[in-house]
């Protein structure tokens, strides 16, 4: 914890993350909730966006995130879960990240129906490229890659406080 407190204090740290919980790892449950909550208050404290890693925990996620007041923004990555989850992690204020998930034909149902302030795209570990990513975003929600990238460029300012 204390290289994470030191390392994101730097100006060119704009987040902490990736944080979160994962029931498929190795790792003692209960010690992820123990360090995603010190991770949770510690972003509250110097007032930076958490990204969140979630594997089949988004209840046990939301349920901590609202046990510390979380107020900074919060960004779920890889999301790859159904519509009526998106529509609760957005109505919470949280954004949603996605990457490769966007070619299964279900994920594209939900990412048409999200507001484009709430979303992000990302590579993560795929093989597709980020110029891919955006192609099937902006066929998905039906608008040009410039105004993609301007929704995109509005989000990221937003999120991350950035003047430019």
């Amino acid at each position: 914890m204390l290289l994470m407190k030191t390392a994101s204090q730097q100006k060119n740290v704009l987040a902490i993350g990736e944080c979160g919980l994962d029931r498929l790892c190795n790792t003692d449950f209960k010690l992820q909730e123990k360090i995603f909550t010190e991770q949770i208050i510690w972003a509250n404290e110097i007032a930076k966006p958490l990204i969140i890693h979630c594997v089949r925990a988004h209840a046990e996620i939301l349920k901590l995130l609202k046990a510390y007041n979380r107020i900074s923004p919060v960004i779920f990555h890889g999301f790859n879960n159904s519509e009526d989850l998106a529509k609760n992690i957005i109505q919470k204020g949280y954004f949603l990240s996605f990457g490769k998930q966007l070619f299964n034909p279900s994920m594209e149902k939900v990412f048409s129906k999200i507001g484009g302030e709430y979303f992000f795209l990302e590579t993560d570990d795929s093989d597709y490229t980020i110029d891919t990513i955006y192609k099937q975003a902006a066929k998905i929600r039906n608008i040009s890659l410039d105004g993609l990238s301007l929704q995109i460029k509005q989000n990221l300012k937003s999120v991350f406080n950035l003047s430019k």
